[in-house]
């Protein structure tokens, strides 16, 4: 899962270069919001939703573990 997690990473990264829709100004979505406009809010919810699944399956816990032992100069309390 990480793997595909990653892969989607790279693909926003592809699709947040708008260059279909950059000189559109119409259609309009609902007649109010320009279409790159629309496709930039929808990208900004794909990027949050991205974010969620980067923390939940490609976070590296080997640094958390690090940083509860007790001995290590980056403890509290030293």
């Amino acid at each position: 899962m990480k793997w595909i997690v990653y892969l989607l990473a790279v693909a926003l990264f592809v699709m947040h270069q708008d260059f279909w829709n950059f000189s559109k100004h119409d259609p309009m979505w609902m007649g109010v919001i320009p279409i790159g406009l629309w496709y930039h809010a929808l990208f900004a919810v794909c990027c949050s939703v991205l974010m969620l699944l980067l923390v939940i399956f490609a976070w590296p816990k080997h640094l958390e573990e690090y940083e509860n032992l007790p001995d290590h100069p980056g403890a509290r309390g030293h």
